[in-house]
């Protein structure tokens, strides 16, 4: 066993100069003065490589979410653009001018709508003249087939009419007229034939001439004749001229019935057909009005007016992410209908917008408070509540990046902040838990073994795995809620050997890693140049300067593709590397916690 006798002073002097170098952020000099710690204070295994371990603290924790944001205007008049299609900005007031109700924001080129607005006025006076000669010809469709109808309703009264006439007037007067030539004629040949006997009696005795007699028997055939005839006349009245007249009648009233239906439904057809076609003129004479009006409407919506007072803001301003490579708003670009153009702030109330990434969003909370620094404020903190989180993941972010699925979060600030302005970057801390008394220990000391949180705990010269019950991280200290007790001294980097696909870089913090790359390799160009000159081309190909530019999985992938050699000699570069930053710095405490940026999950770390 050797121990490393280095004077506190000494210690407290390099604590001293690492924590007030501005360069040095929270997280690095926490992964330091961890490192220095355990460095100083450990012995050295079996083998000569340096055991790393590190006591339990317990203090204060803040457990917290920190995102990138922009400053946003609380309450704003979102100016768009309604011109359909793409349309030139030909004029763009200057960013940040106070405007009142009224003023010119932005002027598009309307010029193609111009010379459409022109044949469209020529189209709507075509329909409009159509549609008049539309709507005179269903007027004089409807006043002709009112006519037609009343003609043919005539015609069928007056063949009824006819029809009564004959049955009740014509018919019997025929017949009583036939019946009194009969009777009349029966007289007379009564009269004739008894004029004819006296005759020939009184001729027989000398009386009367033979042409007397011959005249009176010329009248009797004469009475008889005339009587033949009356009869006949009856007889033809009765069987021919009365059926064929009331048959004539009849088909004279129904044909005269069916013609005035074949009017009425000719008229009806008429009058609908003219009115379709009246309905048709009229509404392309509205479509095309409608049109015109439109046009008319773009092309008064192609200067854009300021609805309410306010401060110009240009809505491609400040927005970060994805959306930062958008063409800043200008003179000449092309824009799209719907698109924003400008906000209008109308109240001095400001909030911060960030994006919640999934992994964190379990722990974001409305109402939980927030601490956000501005970039353009140093110095200053503002605090606010957060007030509302999406609830499905950002279109865009998902659409540009599949794998990558952020929710948008408002944090809304309190009032009064001088300088803040719309479009200011911003950093938000989300305070999920501040715990006063707890117990934590650093989140690269506890892996998962069969997907129970383990730590490696230090008794004597004897390290046991032991199963721990956490809660919260803030990633770089995760709370430990039962299994562990004060002053006991954990594995700072658990062997590979314990884990389930868990290897020792997965172990490193993504914002620290830069820091404990750069203590692994030597801070000084002699340093450096003397360590690459050592290096085997085994262990190049896993260089520990390199693990900020690797992502977690490519950190995994490489390393566990180097043989147990090969690990060995990163292991002892990674110890000596660190060795050489032991006594650097040394962190206030577990306060500064709250400035991580992201976050492990309830129950273990991932």
């Amino acid at each position: 066993m050797q121990q490393h006798n280095v004077p506190r002073s000494t210690i407290r002097r390099i604590l001293a100069v690492v924590t007030g170098a501005p360069k040095v952020s929270a997280a690095a000099a926490a992964i330091i003065v961890i490192i220095a710690a355990v460095w100083i204070f450990n012995p050295e295994g079996a083998s000569g490589e340096p055991i790393l371990t590190v006591p339990t603290s317990r203090g204060p924790l803040v457990i917290s979410v920190t995102e990138s944001g922009t400053i946003q205007s609380r309450e704003r008049v979102v100016i768009r653009s309604e011109v359909e299609g793409r349309s030139t900005i030909l004029y763009v007031i200057p960013e940040g001018t106070h405007v009142q109700a009224g003023d010119l924001l932005v002027e598009l080129d309307a010029s193609n709508l111009i010379e459409r607005k022109t044949s469209q006025e020529i189209s709507v006076i075509t329909a409009e003249a159509s549609f008049i000669q539309a709507r005179e010809d269903f007027e004089v469709t409807r006043s002709q087939g009112e006519s037609d109808v009343s003609r043919a309703e005539l015609d069928y009264r007056f063949a009824q009419l006819d029809l009564n006439k004959y049955l009740e007037g014509d018919y019997p007067r025929d017949l009583q007229r036939a019946m009194a030539d009969i009777q009349l004629s029966t007289e007379e040949q009564q009269r004739a034939t008894d004029k004819l006997e006296w005759s020939e009696r009184l001729h027989a005795e000398g009386y009367i001439t033979e042409t007397e007699l011959s005249a009176d028997r010329l009248a009797k055939q004469r009475a008889d004749l005339n009587l033949r005839q009356a009869e006949l006349a009856l007889r033809l009245l009765e069987e021919y001229t009365y059926p064929r007249q009331l048959e004539q009648l009849e088909s004279n009233v129904e044909q005269t019935r069916m013609a005035l239906e074949r009017t009425r439904r000719r008229a009806s057809a008429n009058l609908v057909q003219a009115e379709a076609n009246l309905k048709a003129r009229e509404s392309s004479y509205n479509q095309q009005k409608a049109q015109l009006e439109r046009l008319v409407s773009q092309i008064e919506k192609s200067r854009i007016k300021a609805p309410v007072a306010g401060m110009v803001v240009y809505a491609t301003t400040g927005r970060g992410g994805f959306r930062g490579s958008e063409e800043p708003l200008s003179e000449g670009l092309e824009v799209r209908e719907r698109q924003e153009l400008i906000h209008l702030p109308t109240t001095d109330s400001m909030m911060a917008e960030i994006k919640i990434q999934e992994s964190m969003l379990r722990k974001v909370e409305v109402g939980q408070p927030v601490r956000v620094t501005v970039d353009a404020l140093p110095g200053v903190t503002a605090f606010g509540r957060v007030a509302r989180v999406a609830l499905l993941p950002d279109a865009q972010s998902v659409w540009l990046n599949p794998d990558l699925k952020v929710y948008n979060t408002e944090v809304h600030l309190q009032s009064g902040i001088e300088g803040l302005r719309p479009g200011m970057s911003c950093r938000a801390e989300v305070v999920v838990q501040q715990l006063d008394d707890a117990l934590y220990v650093p989140v690269q000391s506890v892996m998962r073994v069969d997907g129970n949180p383990t730590v490696f705990v230090k008794e004597g010269r004897d390290i046991h795995p032991r199963q721990i019950e956490v809660g919260y991280d803030n990633d770089r200290f995760i709370h430990v809620v039962a299994g562990l007790s004060q002053h006991e001294h954990v594995l700072l980097s658990p062997p590979l050997e314990a884990g389930s696909s868990v290897s020792e870089v997965d172990l490193l913090p993504e914002a620290d890693v830069p820091a404990l790359a750069t203590a692994a390799r030597g801070s000084s160009p002699a340093d450096q140049a003397s360590r690459e000159a050592a290096e085997t081309p085994q262990t190049q190909a896993f260089d520990p300067a390199r693990l900020a530019e690797m992502s977690p999985e490519e950190r995994r992938a490489a390393f566990e593709g180097l043989s147990q050699e090969q690990r060995q000699q990163v292991r002892e570069q990674m110890g000596s590397g660190a060795g050489r930053t032991g006594g650097q710095a040394r962190p206030e405490g577990p306060r500064g916690g709250g400035a991580a940026d992201g976050m492990g999950s309830q129950g273990g770390t991932q």
